[in-house]
């Protein structure tokens, strides 16, 4: 078995914290765009369009789709 060696480092104090985070506007834009798509799916024929408004609506929760399977 392998043996994990670790080296302790003091932290340095002079470093800058965390940058500050600044949100991405093609992202905000996108979302806005998901939601978009999302109501008029839903005004057009909320019942025969419901698992397209739910899938759109997964990837909004998650920003990730968790069925996506390379395999599908």
């Amino acid at each position: 078995m392998a043996k994990v060696f670790t080296i302790p480092v003091p932290p340095d104090m002079s470093r800058k914290r965390a940058r500050e985070r600044t949100s991405d506007p093609r992202y905000v834009d996108g979302q806005r765009l998901l939601v978009e798509a999302m109501k008029y799916l839903a005004q057009s024929d909320p019942v025969a369009n419901r698992p397209a408004i739910e899938l759109i609506s997964e990837h909004v929760r998650t920003r990730f789709r968790m069925s996506d399977s390379p395999l599908a």
